[in-house]
């Protein structure tokens, strides 16, 4: 079957409403940030010396500013309007991907649909995280046809809950806020319907800019008035698990410069922190190393898949649990950054998690 993907582009239009299409300058950017010269980003990018000068020539004409310069000991480097594009280029793309992923799943259906396939299909609804990505990314690889959604913990239980799919994806913090947590998903957790599939380990803290310019030490700084601060949306578990955090500490959210402002992914927010239009932000340690970010970690925590008990021996739910399991998927996310594998593909129940929960709390 034919696979669907949607990706982010964007244009720039002249006075007289005629666009220009920034993809095949962004690139040439990009290459020559990573090395240090127009000849070998032409090389990298496959086209000619004479067409990258002419893309940079046409462009910095367009802008009426340079988009490259030369700096004795370091070749070329990047202007920082260039610098600006390929930020702004990235923020958009962490930004929208989740959200065209879920669209381009959903086209993929209706096309098997329209053309009558007889094909099966794992329905995934989660919360966005690198640890899912790459899940995902495993079972197609085997054959498995992903109908992925990526919504926030409580939406994707919520959608279990009404039979929209056959695993839900959500994280609960390791220890003391866990019982607090769960209680979030409780009203669609139904431990005699459902069952746990644990997906990962992973650890969330603060992003700052590299070198840690603010001098950002742990949560009390963020109500510094020199800092902006970019959060995630409402009803993600990460941010429900920093309000939780910030009410421990007698932090008040609404002193946080920049709280209301809100992002999708991890990767949206690191990326807000890396372009400079934040200080600090929350959120799991892949996605900061990504962005070249530095990482204070504050809390870990499990990621689970939960599923209706009935379909836990189905041939696709079978074969998630043992990819999950399965030596090369614990060796992609031990490469990633604040990720653990130990417990991946283990079955557990609800009442279990939310027995434990209580018995932490009392």
């Amino acid at each position: 079957m034919m696979k669907v993907e949607i990706r982010p582009d964007w244009f720039l239009r002249d006075a007289a409403g005629r666009p220009t299409a920034l993809p095949a300058l962004l690139g040439l950017l990009a290459a020559v940030s990573e090395s240090g010269s127009i000849s070998k980003a032409a090389t990298q990018r496959r086209i000619s010396y004479r067409h990258a000068w002419g893309l940079l020539t046409q462009f910095s004409t367009q802008f009426g500013a340079e988009l490259v310069v030369k700096v004795r000991g370091q070749g070329t480097v990047l202007s920082p309007l260039a610098e600006k594009l390929i930020w702004a280029d990235r923020r958009i793309a962490a930004r929208l991907t989740p959200l065209l992923d879920s669209l381009a799943s959903e086209l993929q259906q209706e096309l098997a649909s329209v053309l009558a396939l007889d094909v099966q299909v794992l329905r995934l609804t989660a919360s966005h995280g690198f640890a899912v990505a790459a899940l995902v990314a495993q079972l197609e690889a085997q054959g498995v046809t992903v109908d992925i959604k990526y919504r926030g913990s409580t939406e994707a239980v919520a959608a279990l809950a009404r039979g929209e799919c056959e695993l839900a994806g959500f994280h609960l913090p390791v220890g003391e806020f866990e019982h607090a947590a769960a209680a979030k998903y409780r009203a669609w957790l139904d431990p005699a319907r459902h069952a746990l599939i644990h997906l990962a380990y992973r650890t969330q803290g603060i992003f700052v800019a590299k070198g840690n310019p603010k001098h950002v030490t742990g949560l009390a700084d963020l109500v510094r008035p020199d800092l902006r601060f970019v959060n995630r949306q409402q009803g993600s578990g990460t941010r429900v698990l920093l309000e939780l955090l910030l009410a421990r500490a007698g932090i008040d959210h609404a002193r946080i410069s920049g709280n209301s402002v809100a992002e999708f992914t991890h990767a949206a927010v690191a990326a807000y922190v890396a372009s400079g239009m934040a200080d600090v932000s929350f959120g799991v340690e892949t996605a900061a190393r990504r962005f070249d970010l530095d990482f204070i970690p504050i809390i870990r925590e499990q990621y689970f898949l939960a599923c209706d008990k009935k379909l836990l021996d189905a041939p696709l739910v079978t074969k998630a649990q043992d990819v999950m399991a399965s030596t090369a998927f614990k060796a992609v996310l031990a490469a990633l950054p604040g990720y653990e594998a130990e417990r991946s593909g283990t079955r557990l129940d609800v009442h279990a998690l939310f027995q434990t929960s209580a018995h932490q709390n009392v």
